[in-house]
């Protein structure tokens, strides 16, 4: 296994890290246990989750995944040799009503938040906290362009920051992270925690995959300069680079076959974009899987390259890909097709 140095903190994490939305959704607490074993024996140290998970949300499952990590972390008996983030949900505007009667970023939320949290995992800290989306109107989750808006679920940044700081205080969050942020966001992030001695961003997780690379456009200048890394998520676009849904397939039990809500990887540009990806994946005797995910660890701003999956054959394939290298035709390959249909899933 790979670890990377995350930028102005002592996490030092595996260049894979296990997603584990699935959890209590399409994979049972024992599967969630086992793949949390084989993870931890290939040197994963980094496991990511959220308040909201599993997906997609019901309030029935809400919650889930967070306690099957915490039955087997209790199970396991050892806390610090892992890097664990968990993520607060946002605004009710994505559908999550469920899980708190204010869902906005305030001091009140957050708390009551953490707690919860703590308690499911069965833990006494998170070591990245992330904010899940902004509470404000942005292009994120699906937009690529910015629309104006009346910023209905706001609640001011520094109210927000200073929440996690008190968390940070009390020992309850190591590190803050971001999610589905803009360039804008995140500086204005850095800005106050310099401005008012608040915790600086350490992190943001970001969809990224060979289908959406607008991280690129804005976000990579700010992870270089201000070295606030990339956590990507998505890198396989919800399974579709990895081909099984080449040709119009629709395999059982598949998440995009599960759930119309992700139909965002099946736009007409998408679907041409990946059956010219997994051509030149087998081309050069590559699965279309492991170059997708490959693309991704090799990237300079990513810290860590969250994968997830359904099956043991897949979170294999899946972390084998940290032991892939592209040749530079495979990389001028990507290129060119990336010019032909630039971000055709955000």
């Amino acid at each position: 296994m790979l670890f990377h140095k995350i930028p102005h903190t002592d996490l030092n994490v595996s260049k894979i890290c296990l997603g584990t939305m699935t959890y209590g959704e399409q994979n049972t607490e024992a599967e969630a246990h086992e793949q949390l074993d084989y993870a931890l024996s290939t040197g994963i140290n980094f496991i990511d989750t959220a308040e909201m998970y599993p997906v997609p949300p019901k309030p029935e499952t809400q919650g889930r995944t967070e306690a099957y990590i915490g039955t087997w972390l209790n199970k396991r008996g050892k806390r610090d040799d892992l890097v664990i983030a968990s993520k607060v949900a946002g605004p009710s505007s994505r559908g999550v009503d469920h899980i708190r009667p204010d869902m906005r970023f305030t001091k009140e939320s957050i708390h009551a938040a953490i707690d919860t949290s703590l308690a499911r995992l069965q833990t006494d800290y998170i070591d990245v906290y992330q904010l899940h989306w902004p509470g404000r109107d942005a292009n994120f989750f699906s937009k690529l362009n910015y629309e104006y808006g009346q910023d209905l679920h706001d609640v001011p940044m520094e109210e927000t920051l200073s929440a996690l700081g008190d968390l940070v205080k009390a020992g309850k969050i190591r590190y803050v992270g971001l999610s589905n942020e803009t360039p804008w966001g995140v500086m204005k992030f850095l800005h106050l925690a310099d401005k008012l001695g608040l915790p600086r961003v350490a992190t943001i997780q970001n969809p990224y995959s060979l289908l959406n690379r607008s991280f690129e456009v804005g976000l990579a200048e700010v992870a270089h300069r201000e070295g606030v890394e990339l956590l990507a998520y998505s890198p396989l676009a919800f399974g579709v680079l990895s081909g099984k849904y080449r040709h119009g397939a629709r395999p059982e039990g598949a998440r995009l076959s599960l759930y119309s809500r992700f139909q965002r990887y099946f736009t007409e540009q998408g679907e041409l974009a990946a059956e010219a990806y997994c051509a030149l994946a087998e081309k050069h005797g590559l699965t279309p899987t492991q170059m997708a995910l490959a693309y991704v660890n090799t990237r300079e701003f990513v810290a860590s390259n969250i994968i997830g999956a359904t099956t043991m054959v897949q979170l294999k394939e899946n972390i084998e890909s940290v032991n892939i290298t592209l040749d530079e035709a495979v990389l001028a390959e990507i290129e060119a097709i990336s010019t032909r249909y630039p971000n055709p899933c955000p």
